[in-house]
């Protein structure tokens, strides 16, 4: 027999049983962020009300999408007459001022505030609310429960990774078209030589520590940021 082809599309169950728990909310978000983990770049965030029973075959934790499974669904999710989408942005700024947690926050409070209608509820992906001026309700690993948070982190991530293709060209040394920058061995390498852009985040260990490295040996005049 062929191999079965795997089933990305999430189903509505655990969802509908949440609305169905607070039905006087009728407009409901997912609310996921992307980028936390990175080096570098900002980090971003996305609100999204679908439809009720909106299905989609790739619709699932954008970790687990094919990169060109995640660009055709985004387009398909931004264009759609029936979702209401937004993009919210923490720079990096803020990110070494206020710590990766609350830029994270942030950026997803950004996001709902972008929507073009204000949610009576919003589903957090992950364990901590975002201080949403609505009700909101954390959902551990959201993203692979929830078609609403799968949808969010999709276009999160998707315009994400264009971001930092697009500073790609603005700082080529780092490849931040390839890992988008997380720490990968090739980032790591590229930092060695190079040291940090201006993009990079100076509160992260990794960037504190090449600076405090670069000090020790005497490279104090090196422009590191």
């Amino acid at each position: 027999m062929p191999p079965r082809k795997r089933r990305y599309s999430l189903r509505w169950t655990f969802e509908r049983k949440l609305r169905a728990d607070t039905p006087h909310f009728t407009l409901v978000a997912g609310v996921d962020e992307v980028g936390r983990g990175c080096w570098a770049g900002p980090v971003y965030a996305a609100a999204a009300i679908l439809p009720d029973g909106f299905k989609h075959r790739h619709l699932n934790d954008s970790k687990v999408i094919p990169a060109e499974c995640r660009e055709e669904l985004s387009h398909h999710l931004c264009t759609h007459p029936e979702v209401n989408w937004s993009i919210g942005i923490a720079e990096v700024v803020e990110i070494d001022l206020h710590n990766i947690l609350r830029a994270s926050l942030l950026a997803m409070r950004r996001a709902v505030e972008g929507l073009k209608m204000e949610p009576h509820l919003c589903l957090i992906d992950g364990n901590q609310k975002a201080g949403m001026r609505c009700q909101e309700i954390p959902i551990v690993d959201g993203d692979a429960r929830c078609p609403s948070i799968a949808a969010a982190s999709i276009i999160a991530k998707v315009a994400r990774d264009r971001a930092m293709s697009d500073l790609a060209a603005l700082y080529p040394a780092y490849s931040f078209e390839n890992h988008k920058g997380y720490g990968t061995p090739e980032h790591q390498r590229a930092l060695a030589l190079h040291g940090p852009s201006p993009i990079h985040r100076k509160s992260f260990r990794p960037i504190r520590d090449l600076a405090s490295a670069a000090l020790a040996n005497g490279e104090g005049d090196r422009e590191l940021w």
